[in-house]
């Protein structure tokens, strides 16, 4: 199924497959594909960093669940259905996110083009930890790999992004993808490690 092209739906639609592999999760402490992180650490992530960005850069606070070490599943949820709420309010097509890092923009474009996508590359990297399906939508995979290569040096100047591993010309997006953001797109999830 295509990704919509429309930022509260995207959301949705992304949300909801991390939402899958949330609730497919068995072992939280399960090593993850991001250097010295856990599958409850990419869930960490998730949840942390995207409250400061609204409160500081749009005036929004978004509600609380537990904390991802009591209840990652809970904590996940709650932040999810918090942005998702924002981005189905009538009164954020006329809100704006300003930082100093990245100007001002309409709320609903920064939280699709930092948060939603950051959502959907994650969502590689829980199910690779714990053993769950990790294909990822090719059309989008195809998206950001355009608009991220543009600004390639930005990005990695950022420090958000490791240094690109090499794969071959000829593999699929989101093979290409994954290589681009610095991950192994080979890194062994669980059925591949030895004991």
């Amino acid at each position: 199924m295509a990704l919509s092209d429309h930022p509260a739906e995207r959301h949705r639609q992304v949300a909801g497959l991390f939402t899958d592999r949330v609730r497919g999760t068995r072992s939280w402490d399960a090593p993850s594909p991001v250097a010295g992180w856990t599958a409850r650490d990419v869930v960490r992530h998730l949840v942390e960093w995207l409250p400061g960005l609204l409160a500081s850069g749009a005036g929004v606070d978004l509600p609380r669940g537990p904390s991802v070490d009591e209840d990652p599943v809970a904590a996940w949820q709650a932040h999810r259905d918090g942005v998702q709420a924002v981005l189905d309010d009538p009164e954020t097509a006329h809100r704006k996110l300003t930082n100093p890092h990245i100007g001002s923009l309409p709320l609903d474009t920064a939280i699709d083009q930092f948060y939603t996508a950051d959502v959907f590359m994650h969502t590689w990297d829980l199910s690779r930890a714990t053993g769950q399906d990790d294909r990822l939508d090719p059309g989008f995979c195809a998206q950001l790999l355009a608009g991220m290569e543009q600004m390639e040096q930005v990005l990695r100047s950022s420090g958000q992004y490791g240094a690109r591993i090499g794969v071959p010309d000829d593999a699929d997006v989101q093979t290409r993808l994954l290589g681009f953001i610095g991950r192994n797109p080979s890194w062994p999830g669980p059925a591949d490690r030895t004991p």
